[in-house]
């Protein structure tokens, strides 16, 4: 295999060791595996802790910073982090106005997150979770029971912490986060299969010529698989199938995702199709962000998520964020 490590069991310590060279305004306990605010906990300030497993940066420690996550808790490459992290991290963000867990569904993070929660609430923490569930190609994946969690974590996680970094209270932090989630909806695309550092090969097959339809971000299957389309005819599929479930009655946010490896060339073209649809139905495209931030290691591809915003909510995505993959404002 090709990949740009030393060896597979320390791809994650090595990251994080490089994080922390890159970034000292984050304090990294790479033994610990936790990424936190310097300057936490904040007085007054609701914490916010998300987490998951590495391989789909930069989500999360990407997003650890002012106006945004307060921290994050990597895993090994696609495996969820374990309950000790999530306290140690919640200890770590916590002034007493209480923490929000942010939590993609899957099984192991919902579990490990709720056992979590319970060992913080011995601990004299006030916790509560938000379940993000934003994928609308398929149930019950390999990894889930019910809808995965992909690009509307990002949302979720900037417009909560938005309202957190504001003073608002926990519950309310937790109400803006739960109406995100119910706000958004997504759908990826592979053009190619990822390639774990364990396994050194492809996680799944993929002919050439082919691409799946409604992708994980673990490499789980869609709900199909076709030959080659162009970005026009992609950009038709994938906003008609979001549009479809979601049904937004107003302006929406657009996130562009690149799966890890696609340029940001293709990327751009891409968002040129995804905004031609939504212009032909009537959508308004109220913000709009083309990257890579929720990725699945060196998979090409692309998802979509779009967000139905108001006033309020497009306030607290235009609200001032300083993190290492995302900033603005200020």
């Amino acid at each position: 295999m090709r990949m740009l490590i030393n060896v597979p069991e320390t791809v994650v310590a090595d990251a994080l060791r490089g994080v922390a060279a890159a970034h000292p305004e984050l304090k990294v306990d790479v033994a610990r595996r936790l990424v936190v605010r310097r300057d936490a906990p904040v007085a007054g300030k609701v914490g916010l802790v998300s987490g998951g497993g590495s391989g789909h940066e930069p989500l999360h420690a990407g997003f650890v910073g002012p106006g945004m996550l307060s921290a994050a808790c990597p895993g090994e490459v696609f495996t969820s982090p374990v309950p000790d992290q999530m306290v140690r991290a919640a200890a770590a963000v916590d002034s007493g106005a209480g923490v929000l867990f942010v939590v993609k569904n899957y099984t192991g993070d919902v579990l490990n997150f709720e056992m979590a929660a319970e060992l913080a609430d011995e601990e004299g923490i006030r916790v509560e979770r938000v379940l993000v569930n934003d994928d609308v190609a398929v149930r019950d994946s390999l990894y889930t029971a019910g809808r995965r969690g992909t690009g509307a974590t990002l949302f979720v996680e900037k417009l909560a912490g938005a309202a957190a970094e504001s003073g608002a209270p926990l519950e309310h932090v937790a109400a803006v986060a739960r109406r995100v989630n119910d706000c958004s909806r997504s759908f990826g695309v592979a053009l190619s299969a990822c390639t774990t550092p364990a396994k050194g090969s492809p996680t799944f097959d993929l002919p050439p010529g082919e691409l799946e339809l409604g992708i994980g971000i673990h490499g789980e299957p869609g709900r199909e698989r076709r030959g080659m389309m162009t970005s026009r005819e992609i950009a038709d599929y994938t906003v008609d199938t979001v549009l479809e479930d979601l049904q937004p009655r107003g302006p929406v946010l657009v996130l562009v995702n690149g799966m890890g490896a696609t340029p940001l060339l293709e990327l751009y073209g891409f968002n040129a199709e995804v905004q031609r649809v939504l212009a032909e139905r009537g959508v308004v495209a109220a913000r709009t962000l083309v990257g890579n931030y929720v990725t699945s290691l060196d998979m090409a591809g692309v998802s979509v998520t779009l967000c139905s915003v108001d006033e309020e909510l497009l306030a607290l995505w235009d609200a001032p964020v300083q993190t290492p993959a995302l900033r603005w404002g200020r």
